[in-house]
């Protein structure tokens, strides 16, 4: 099957994608880097307007703990738009891993055709190098096997029919020991490849270039405001009462950022015309939360440890797409567990109360593998998933403004009275591959996210806690699910089920997950 394409805007040209490591259409190797295709790769928007200006620090400060994600959207990366329909660029890490998908068998043949997965063939470009961890390579007689020194392939072409690299190996068997070209080793299906540098020739200076075009994903701006009617009576009345007023227009704003911060959580994404007097028909937008964005999620059960807090760490930050910070905004159940967790045994570990860089108070716990600030989110509590929790880099959060922010002061017409509102056209998305949503409400997971539990049996999972795809991060030896199945790795089930009722029969298939996210 070819690889999936994509038109870059301006050029009409069809571009061969594959996806990268969290499964974005986002890799276009071999593709020149010109002013019209990185234009398309952007949405056409200039670097002129990708600009982050000055936030209302008042309206951030303003309760600014109680709804935590607004805020930290007020905070992150803004871009202007001309559109409340916004192509949206994950931007994933490039890969780094391949998969072959059918084996290939010793031959004479000093070049063969390495069978790739379909979304993979596209990766590898004339000259590449590449290593199979799981094939032992031989020394330079090619006769001699050199184990834990892995096989490494070169590639030299493209299979015309399937589109696959053409390989030769580099430290493979040898029919002769005097040759020079080595014969075709064995190389099972479902190994996995790793991409290495390019190898040039002497004189060699053009290679196939590298640029990356990512497939957006479209994000709708949601248009809120926020509405008070003052009558000119109550106005009057102000010499009186002169602090009521400004009591109810911080209810009001408190409320609007309130039912914002819900809706940047958990709103869902559409558009429907509706029709407005006077003014015919105009498109309603609803964007979409950031519940629903996420590409992986840890499925947890049980109660929180030690060893299971470091296991999350670990996954956050050794992934392919590695943040600078984590920011883990938790609901009220999942904060508890995490506070009750017994340190007493691990005195490396440092739990500290400190100002964070937004400005909140947060508990920082010092990992081997980086810090994690916790902080409450009501929201979360409020709706419904006070035993779950969002890890994220507060770094990797973009935020659309079609329309800055505005208030406006009218008479309303054939009343004695002033409206006075404000009005906001955005909204949130998540960049990069690196966020975790914590999922201990037992929902099922976003399509196309990549869902984990944290293992710690020896016995393999059964009944319940198999679920066809899911990647278990280990936290013992588990013999169960496979002999080499140790501690820190993750391994991912493949279930099949056939036949029904009484003569139905499942069958487990265990492969040793490499880390990488694949979507869809």
């Amino acid at each position: 099957m070819a690889a999936e394409e994509t038109v870059i805007a301006g050029t009409g040209a069809a571009v061969p994608t594959s996806p990268g490591s969290a499964g974005i259409q986002s890799q276009a190797p071999g593709t020149p880097t010109t002013v019209s295709s990185v234009a398309g790769a952007t949405g056409g928007i200039a670097p002129g307007n990708l600009v982050e200006t000055d936030i209302d620090d008042q309206l951030f400060r303003f309760q600014s703990e109680d709804t935590a994600l607004m805020s930290l959207m007020l905070k992150s990366k803004k871009v202007k738009v001309n559109s409340p329909e916004v192509e949206h660029y994950m931007i994933d890490e490039q890969r780094s891993t391949l998969t072959t998908d059918t084996a290939v068998a010793a031959s004479s043949k000093a070049q063969f055709v390495l069978p790739l997965v379909s979304s993979d063939q596209n990766i590898p470009r004339d000259y590449h190098t590449l290593l199979v961890p799981d094939v032992d390579g031989y020394a330079e007689d090619g006769q001699t096997v050199t184990p834990g020194k892995s096989l490494m392939l070169f590639v030299t072409g493209r299979d015309s029919t399937t589109d696959n690299p053409v390989v030769r190996a580099v430290n493979g068997p040898k029919a002769n020991a005097t040759d020079v070209f080595c014969t075709t080793p064995v190389i099972p299906a479902g190994s996995k490849i790793k991409l290495l540098a390019n190898a040039m020739y002497e004189t060699q200076k053009e290679v196939d270039p590298d640029l990356i075009v990512p497939r957006p994903s479209r994000v709708y701006l949601q248009k809120r405001g926020m509405n008070q009617v003052v009558s000119d009576y109550f106005e009057a009345q102000k010499k009186h009462i002169p602090f009521t007023q400004s009591l109810i227009a911080e209810q009001a704003i408190l409320n609007f950022k309130r039912a914002g911060n819900r809706t940047l959580w958990a709103g869902h994404k559409g558009k429907f015309p509706v029709k407005v007097p006077k003014l015919g028909e105009q498109m309603v937008y609803f964007t979409e939360g950031i519940r629903w964005q996420f590409k992986r999620e840890l499925q947890h059960t049980g109660r929180w440890t030690y060893e299971k807090l470091i296991a999350l760490a670990k996954m956050y930050f050794t992934g392919e797409d590695v943040p600078k910070t984590a920011l883990l905004l938790a609901g009220k159940n999942l904060l508890e567990e995490i506070q009750c967790i017994d340190f007493s045994k691990h005195k490396e570990i440092q739990i500290i109360s400190k100002t964070n860089p937004v400005g909140w108070t947060v508990t920082s716990i010092h990992t081997v593998f980086g810090d994690i600030d916790i902080k409450r989110e009501p929201t979360l509590d409020t709706l419904g998933w006070s035993n779950s929790g969002a890890l994220i880099g507060e770094d990797r959060l973009v935020h659309y403004m079609y329309s800055q922010q505005h208030e406006f002061n009218d008479r309303v017409e054939g009343e004695e009275a002033t409206r006075k509102g404000i009005v906001v056209w955005d909204g949130l998305a998540l960049k990069g591959a690196c966020h975790i949503w914590i999922d201990g409400e037992g929902e099922k997971a976003n399509a196309g996210a990549t869902t984990y539990t944290i293992w710690d049996s020896a016995e393999a999972p059964k009944g319940d806690d198999l679920v066809d795809g899911r990647v278990y991060l280990l936290t013992v030896d588990c013999p169960g699910i496979n002999a080499s199945a140790q501690n820190g790795q993750m391994w991912q089930a493949k279930v099949a089920t056939t036949g029904s009722g009484e003569t139905a029969t499942t069958t487990v298939t265990w492969s040793e997950f490499t880390g990488e996210i694949i979507a869809g």
